[in-house]
């Protein structure tokens, strides 16, 4: 299981990549991803490298919505490029990727940002996401299953 968590964190890490060099350079997304993800092995890692990319491309207006209303008064475009690439990935894998609990997508997005960002990122990132994860929540939005991908409180047995 560990094995997984570095996996994912490493796809994660690729993921970034590959948008952030989309983002700077607008060059071919399918040559970037070719690229960076040529040393995946495994379909199925390969496979949620590619899920989550697509997701973040597909949904990136929507992000960047959600993180505008969350930052009032600062132009999203004065947010470091790193920053709103790894909030657009967190949460994607929140609003859409229904097998992955909500504290893990917050915190690989916190880990990645203190290895790639600036020493606030992490707590800046972790603002936006927990704010974003609480209105999933509160509109009932959150499409999260199976053990340990949601906070629920155990019913008493009758």
């Amino acid at each position: 299981m560990a094995q997984k968590k570095f996996i994912r964190r490493i796809l994660r890490e690729k993921v970034m990549q590959i948008l952030y060099a989309y983002e700077l350079n607008n060059e071919n997304l399918e040559t970037t991803k070719n690229g960076i993800l040529s040393d995946i092995g495994q379909p199925e890692d390969r496979e949620f490298a590619e899920k989550l990319l697509h997701c973040v491309v597909l949904h990136q207006g929507e992000m960047d919505d959600e993180i505008k209303k969350r930052v009032s008064n600062w132009e999203i475009e004065r947010i470091a490029m790193i920053d709103r690439i790894l909030m657009r990935i967190g949460m994607c894998e929140l609003a859409y990727l229904p097998d992955i609990p909500p504290k893990v997508s917050i915190n690989e997005a916190i880990e990645i940002a203190k290895n790639f960002s600036t020493a606030s990122s992490g707590k800046f990132i972790n603002g936006i996401l927990d704010g974003f994860l609480n209105d999933l929540k509160k509109d009932g939005k959150l499409n999260k299953s199976g053990r340990g991908l949601i906070n629920e409180t155990p019913s008493k047995p009758l």
